[in-house]
């Protein structure tokens, strides 16, 4: 990388010269043409496309898998959220459970929470030692490697939060009753070692991008989280050759 990532200089809302109504309506045409590039990559089976979501709890994930792919069809398309492992996860590799998630060749997939899981929370609750941490960051930078290679567009995303704003979405959660399902006591824990994950974070953020960099995106509005997001991965898209395949129709008439 040419420069190290450092989070506090780095900021979570949007420029002031933006306004919604302009990039919501940006929006909807990207997720037509998101949808557009999909139908071409399912068709054509060359590569297969991993989104890598991470981000502070209340850093909107869930949103954004929620409205970026909005237009996409569901049969291209997963999401997969790796929590604590299980006993059977436990009892091999680290990276065994993610291995089994890779998208196949036309193929979405999105990580909604990933392999980094297993880095970040283990070394923030002191479970991790450094040998540890730094032999994982190896692992996964070669794993990495190896999918890119294979032709899997590899995209990682950071949505980068306040802690302000995620106080402020906490509380939210507890009093809407319409979110109040997503409110659990653990995440008050989580949000109040915000510096600890911030540490973490940074570290990975630098010492993870071997095979693809991050792109940090400024979270504190969700209208510009989605935006960015899916601008990013229309940008990233449309440099590669995705097209549908040509049919040799003559031999098939015959």
């Amino acid at each position: 990388m040419s420069h190290r990532i450092s989070l506090s200089s780095i900021k979570t809302l949007p420029p002031k010269k933006i306004t919604k109504a302009k990039v919501k309506s940006i929006t909807f045409r990207l997720i037509k043409e998101l949808a557009e590039i999909q139908d071409k990559l399912y068709a054509q089976k060359k590569y297969s496309v991993l989104i890598v979501l991470q981000g502070m709890d209340t850093a909107g994930k869930d949103g954004a898998v929620k409205h970026v792919f909005s237009g996409v069809n569901p049969a291209g398309c997963n999401v997969k959220s790796f929590k604590v492992p299980t006993s059977e996860e436990i009892s091999h590799e680290f990276l065994w459970r993610i291995n089994k998630e890779c998208p196949a060749k036309g193929m979405i997939q999105i990580f909604n929470r990933s392999h980094y899981e297993d880095l970040l929370i283990p070394k923030v609750n002191k479970q991790l030692s450094d040998k540890s941490l730094k032999e994982r960051i190896h692992e996964i930078n070669a794993f990495e490697k190896g999918l890119v290679k294979d032709n899997t567009i590899l995209m990682k995303f950071f949505l980068n939060i306040s802690h302000e704003e995620q106080l402020k979405r906490l509380k939210s959660r507890k009093n809407d009753p319409h979110k109040r399902w997503k409110f659990q006591k653990e995440d008050v824990v989580d949000i109040g070692k915000h510096d600890k994950y911030k540490n973490v974070y940074q570290l990975l953020l630098n010492k993870c991008a071997t095979a693809k960099p991050w792109q940090i995106i400024p979270a504190d509005k969700k209208w510009f989280k989605n935006y960015m997001i899916l601008n990013s991965i229309v940008l990233e898209l449309n440099k590669y050759d995705i097209n549908y395949p040509v049919l040799k129709l003559k031999n098939i008439l015959k």
